[in-house]
């Protein structure tokens, strides 16, 4: 590995050209390999970045528009003559052509991204017959989609490239199987269309029925489910993630990635607002609001008070409940000792909370849209800066969000069952 470090360093450009030209080729190279070390010698200063960028692209246009045309030019013969041994005669091998022309030209943008894909897409392409433009346009973007990604990456990522491949490499079998659930999906809706169309009429009939039946309540409390049924999942699955010690390297690629934002002055203002002064203002504020708008108080500053006051209990259950699974030997010896960050979760809660109230009891359909959406964006910038300064590990300010949204989702459910019931 070493020798093939040095040789890539004398002839990096020649290298990372011939990887994604051979590779496309269908040889056996892994092209991602190179463009991800191409961005680390960019980070590096041993390469100009916009010249490796046409580099790779140049490299992948050429490639699999020599793909295209060997197929053109010979595939379809070879079908013809040999294709009865393996089912596939010309008049089977015409409806598959017919579908490559009306569809299969709109996946060659994420081809790419699909080992064992990628290396046939244009072979099959030309054999398929379409047109080179129709072929032209969704490949070329594909290859600069592709070629930018992995390199900017590895730009960005800079030391640390390696673990991007490594993680990328591990969960490339997750995404492959979608994608390939996704294709399935595709080929059985065009094979039985009709069957599916009456089938998904008939669906779309009884839940319209549903739902005019059903009153705003009913919606209501579905959503709120389905929120902390959502959440939950979200927790047992970082549970584990956690017992057994599996953050590492999220955790070193997302601080990597944020640590830049370290000295910023905007990130240091964002951190004022996590102090108490701001957070007690918050909660008088929302106090206020029920005054004047809530119909139902008792209920409303029940809401507002449990899941605030009941923080803490919480809290130290689920790091009870933690300390618990890990003595009876579930996980590994060493575990982060601020999982969940206790300031992301009672930060959740407050904010969380509060948007909940207000956003409950707002007239106008916009604020109740823009209350949301400014408590994520509150939300993540908080992230952001708890990340950046090395205030807390990634994954401890994602379990912190991720366990106070089930506290107070929680709460949200059984409180408005209880509005519900003494009406």
């Amino acid at each position: 590995m070493e020798q093939l470090f040095s040789i890539f360093e004398q002839h990096s450009y020649l290298i990372l050209f011939l990887s994604i030209f051979l590779e496309l080729l269908a040889l056996p190279i892994s092209a991602e390999f190179f463009m991800s070390y191409s961005g680390y010698y960019i980070f590096a200063g041993k390469m100009i970045y916009p010249l490796a960028l046409i580099t790779a692209f140049s490299a992948s246009v050429l490639s699999i528009t020599l793909t295209y045309w060997i197929g053109k030019s010979g595939g379809y013969k070879l079908v013809e003559k040999y294709g009865k041994y393996i089912h596939l005669g010309p008049s089977r091998y015409q409806k598959v052509s017919r579908w490559f022309a009306r569809s299969g030209s709109k996946l060659l943008i994420f081809a790419y991204f699909i080992p064992g894909i990628r290396h046939f897409t244009g072979y099959i392409s030309g054999i398929s017959r379409i047109s080179f433009w129709r072929f032209a346009i969704p490949a070329y973007t594909g290859a600069a989609i592709w070629t930018f990604s992995f390199i900017t990456l590895g730009k960005v990522l800079g030391p640390k490239w390696e673990v991007f491949h490594q993680a990328a490499q591990r969960y490339l079998i997750v995404l492959i199987l979608i994608v390939l659930l996704i294709i399935i999906a595709y080929i059985l809706f065009r094979l039985y269309k009709k069957q599916i169309k009456d089938m998904l009429v008939m669906l779309m009939d009884y839940l319209l029925l549903r739902l005019r039946t059903a009153t705003r309540t009913d919606v209501f409390l579905a959503f709120l489910s389905l929120s902390l049924l959502g959440f939950t999942i979200l927790m047992l699955g970082m549970v584990q993630d956690y017992l057994f010690n599996e953050f590492n390297r999220f955790n070193e690629v997302t601080v990597y990635i944020l640590q830049s934002f370290s000295g910023e002055k905007w990130i240091h203002a964002l951190l004022t607002l996590q102090t108490t002064v701001p957070s007690a203002i918050l909660i008088t504020a929302c106090f206020v609001f029920l005054i004047k708008k809530s119909s139902d108080r008792l209920v409303d500053f029940l809401l507002l008070a449990i899941p605030l006051l009941g923080a803490p209990l919480y809290f130290r259950a689920i790091k009870k409940i933690m300390s618990l699974l890990h003595s009876f030997g579930v996980g590994t010896s060493f575990l982060l000792e601020d999982f969940p960050n206790k300031l992301a979760t009672i930060t959740m809660i407050v904010i969380g909370t509060s948007v909940y109230l207000f956003a409950r009891h707002s007239v106008r359909n916009v604020v109740q849209i823009l209350f949301p959406i400014s408590g994520l964006l509150l939300l993540s910038g908080l992230a952001v800066a708890n990340i950046s300064t090395a205030a807390a590990l990634p994954s401890n300010v994602l379990g912190g969000y991720v366990y106070g949204g089930v506290w107070i989702f929680l709460n949200f459910l059984f409180f408005e069952l209880v509005r519900i019931t003494a009406r």
